[in-house]
């Protein structure tokens, strides 16, 4: 099959097509009803070829989990580097917001995780989510840590998660409702002023 080419693009390799495509198709169905046959298919090569890249499904998965989560911890990583402010909390904040609306595909791949299941799992407990978790660094002046009380944390890191990546999932139920497109910069600029609204309610909270 003839590969078409953008236009002033570089064409990409084939592993890296073929994990573009794995993503997508794993977003879309899950691990489970995502065959290798559907990846190359998708790529344009048969799929004995896909071998010579991946030694199987579960690699050509865990590869794609690897790209996506070393792509979403990022922000996070930066974050922690310094001495944290709540203007660099709120920064953070949309950064990943906004990443989740460019990429919704981690979100609808951990949705079909926690649903279905699937390999590699536990990494992305570790890597993703451990690290949000686990954080103590209060902020600069206040002493509150990342996500507010230290005993309600962990609760505030799932609201938080929750609060972002089901919108990614939802909201195209909702786009005749809404009015609009639910990954339109209008629809974006709204979530980011309740979630700012809902993270300023977690460190004005000094426990009950």
């Amino acid at each position: 099959m003839e590969e078409k080419l953008v236009e002033n693009q570089p064409s990409r390799t084939t592993s890296e097509r073929i994990l573009d495509a794995a993503e997508d198709l794993f977003a879309a169905a899950g691990y489970s009803a995502t065959s290798l046959a559907d990846v190359a298919d998708v790529v344009g090569i048969r799929t004995p070829s896909l071998y010579n890249h991946f030694r199987n499904k579960e690699a050509l998965y865990g590869a794609v989990l690897d790209r996506l989560i070393v792509s979403f911890s990022s922000p996070l990583e930066e974050l922690e580097q310094n001495q944290l402010t709540y203007e660099q909390v709120f920064e953070w904040l949309e950064k990943t917001v906004r990443q989740h609306h460019a990429n919704p595909n981690l979100a609808r791949l951990l949705q079909h995780a926690a649903l279905s299941g699937g390999p590699h799992t536990d990494e992305l407990i570790d890597r993703l989510f451990r690290p949000m978790f686990n954080s103590s660094q209060a902020i600069e002046g206040g002493g509150t840590p990342l996500l507010g009380d230290t005993d309600l944390q962990p609760w505030a890191v799932m609201a938080f998660n929750n609060l972002v990546m089901s919108y990614v999932t939802m909201a195209p139920m909702y786009s005749d409702v809404l009015g609009q497109d639910p990954f339109g910069e209008p629809a974006l600029e709204r979530q980011l002023k309740l979630i700012k609204m809902l993270l300023r309610a977690v460190f004005e909270y000094k426990g009950g």
